[in-house]
């Protein structure tokens, strides 16, 4: 994967519920640290579209998924292990 790759998420929220305020606030430090301007990240809440949730066979908030770069992936959680997170998204783990 070349450093210029474009990371594309989309997060299923369930509108201010406390993991799902994790997962946004844990994401977004997360592409700030490793993916500074090479990251989209689109919301769905599915209070607010929960057709969409179920088309794209979403049963269970909070899920990240990854659509690029391919393959896709998907992560259920607030996304507060860092480390695990990271290796899960197919990015590089700095060293401890």
């Amino acid at each position: 994967m070349t450093q210029q790759a474009l990371f594309k998420f989309r997060l299923y929220v369930a509108g201010d519920a406390l993991n799902s305020v994790q997962a946004r606030t844990n994401l977004t430090a997360l592409c700030l640290i490793y993916l500074a301007e090479r990251h989209e990240i689109e919301i769905v809440d599915v209070f607010l579209e929960p057709k969409r949730a179920l088309s794209d066979g979403i049963f269970m908030t909070p899920t990240l998924v990854r659509l690029a770069p391919m393959p896709a992936r998907s992560i259920v959680g607030n996304l507060s292990q860092t480390q695990p997170l990271l290796q899960a998204l197919g990015l590089e783990v700095p060293a401890l």
